[in-house]
């Protein structure tokens, strides 16, 4: 059996745009007086996740916290769904097709979140060049282990069809993959917190944290990131070949919001101010804290892990430590994301659940088992260590960023060439 006898990632993707397509032309047609059942259950679970945000606010402790992971949560699965912000499928297209679209998604949000955290930066820290770091900002040690761990997590997503993040916003598109990926993503952070201490003290403890606002200041980092940015920009506009839009099925606002999918751009942008928002207000941007905690507490449960990580809890990035709550910032986050996501899928009529097959599974627990390694080692996965990383002005970002498309790119041309990917 390989690991493709199932329609696979693009297939899945495909038929998602089909299927928004048809709610387009559905919307525009007013074919009953009534909303579509579809709708209806959108703004019911719409309304129960507005329902939670006020209980969580009245009851949760510290509810100012709580109530605001879940907002942004809830606004970050909305963003994601609707743009298709998956850093696997947009890397995909590039390759298959030279498509730039969604690359230059990923730049927008990195641009808007460069801005967004230098002027924060400027607030909090005034004078970079000390020993100081701005606070909680996920800067981590540029080394060997850095370059593995996004390999790693590259080589899951090839397997899986997702990272971490569009795994979970999937969820709510009823993806039959994306439970196992995330159940293999646990044992994969099991499998990091094993191997930790060794990568640890043989490369991690030594290598430097590069940040480059120490180096250049904040406005030579601004710049320097910026023309990086747009030298990127500039050359996936000339060696790319964007698509001809086709023709709108409607022009109705809410149809634009809700059925149509979103110019990538559009979720770049919305994607990088709300990492700006959550970094003012909360803690950097990030999806893998909450499972890597639960991961590490049922590791720790079974008696798996050694007494000590060496490190592990210094570092900045999307911390794992162990919490007694059940509910935390981080964990409602997530939930967030997979409630709105669900909401906009049903609205848009691309909530498609389907019997996994043996491939499905297998290469989600495989793919998901690399994506956790990699979170653990790298300190975070595509939204923590790439996203806030590069923000923040974080060497280890760019590195991690790299590895990572190397790692999508290898794996996903070595499976294809032997029949095991689509």
């Amino acid at each position: 059996m390989s690991i493709s006898d199932d329609t696979g990632a693009l297939d899945y993707h495909r038929a998602r745009e089909t299927a928004a397509a048809s709610a387009s032309s559905d919307a525009g047609a007013a074919s009953s007086p009534l909303p579509p059942l579809r709708i209806v259950l959108a703004v019911a679970v719409a309304l129960g996740l507005a329902a939670a945000i006020h209980l969580v606010g009245v009851h949760g402790e510290p509810a100012t916290q709580l109530q605001l992971s879940l907002i942004l949560g809830a606004a970050f699965g909305f963003v994601l769904q609707r743009s298709r912000f998956c850093f696997f499928c947009i890397w995909r297209d590039w390759l298959d097709r030279r498509d730039p679209r969604g690359l230059l998604g990923i730049l927008t949000a990195l641009a808007v979140g460069i801005a967004g955290y230098t002027l924060v930066f400027g607030a909090w820290l005034p004078d970079p060049s000390g020993t100081r770091l701005p606070p909680t900002a996920h800067i981590g040690p540029v080394s060997v282990a850095l370059v593995l761990a996004g390999l790693a997590f590259g080589a899951g997503m090839a397997i899986s069809g997702s990272c971490i993040s569009a795994h979970l916003y999937r969820l709510g598109e009823g993806s039959p993959t994306s439970p196992f990926a995330l159940i293999g993503a646990v044992g994969g952070f099991i499998l990091g917190f094993l191997s930790w201490n060794y990568l640890y003290l043989s490369t991690i403890a030594g290598s430097p944290v590069l940040w480059l606002p120490r180096q250049l200041g904040y406005g030579g980092s601004l710049l320097a990131s910026l023309a990086i940015l747009a030298a990127l920009a500039w050359l996936l506009l000339r060696a790319g070949r964007t698509p001809s839009a086709s023709p709108a099925a409607t022009q109705e606002p809410l149809a634009a919001v809700f059925t149509r999918r979103w110019p990538a751009w559009i979720g770049g942008l919305f994607v990088g101010l709300i990492g700006v928002a959550a970094y003012l207000r909360l803690s950097p941007l990030g999806v893998t804290a909450e499972i890597g905690s639960r991961s590490r507490q049922l590791a720790v449960g079974l008696d798996w892990l050694p007494s000590r990580l060496e490190g592990l809890d210094s570092f900045r990035g999307c911390a794992t430590v162990i919490r007694d709550a059940l509910l935390t910032p981080n964990g409602l986050f997530i939930a967030g994301m997979i409630i709105a996501a669900f909401a906009t899928a049903l609205a848009a009529g691309e909530f498609k659940p389907a019997r996994p097959t043996r491939g499905q599974a297998l290469r989600g627990l495989i793919g998901g088992v690399l994506l956790g390694w990699g979170t653990v080692i790298g300190l975070g996965c595509t939204v923590g260590t790439l996203l806030s990383g590069i923000s923040a002005g974080a060497v280890s970002g760019w590195v991690f960023a790299a590895a990572l498309l190397a790692g999508t790119t290898a794996t996903l041309r070595l499976g294809r060439r032997i029949g095991w990917l689509a």
